[in-house]
């Protein structure tokens, strides 16, 4: 039995957006330079990011909701269900957040599924100039069948 399992990212790739308050302005102004490129994909957002970003690009963007409300969860389900191929998610470092615990849970699922993140712009524009987001890329994830068939039923 395999460690892995693969899928397939496709060329047209479901990216979830999402920015902390301080951090919002640096994600619409980011959005707007790399608008020609992200608007080749489906875009999905946490709710006021969502409608920003739909204003900003003039898009429609599929919305969760906001993320103390339970949009960082969700985001975090669609992950879990194979919907979400790529995470952009400008977070503030420097602000606690209410909702922590939901933000960690988020980016840990990202990293379970092997989703590409970027948390600060930089990164961001790595991943959005990078060939792989012109083609199809094979990824893979820890295979969980497997994982949840060893652990011990209580």
């Amino acid at each position: 039995m395999a460690d892995t399992t693969d899928h397939i990212i496709p060329v047209r790739k479901q990216i979830a957006l999402v920015a902390h308050d301080n951090k919002k302005a640096d994600l619409l102004d980011w959005a707007r330079f790399n608008r020609g490129t992200l608007t080749r994909h489906t875009l999905l957002a946490t709710g006021t990011t969502g409608g920003l970003l739909e204003n900003e690009l003039d898009v429609p963007v599929k919305k969760f909701k906001s993320g103390p409300l339970g949009g960082d969860q969700q985001i975090g389900a669609a992950i879990s269900d194979g919907e979400i191929d790529l995470l952009i998610f400008f977070w503030d470092p420097l602000e606690p957040q209410p909702h922590d615990p939901d933000i960690k849970a988020l980016l840990r699922l990202a990293v379970l599924y092997n989703i590409p993140t970027a948390s600060n712009r930089a990164t961001a524009d790595f991943i959005i100039s990078s060939p792989l987001m012109l083609q199809e890329y094979h990824n893979t994830t820890p295979d969980l069948e497997r994982y949840k068939s060893t652990k011990r039923k209580y």
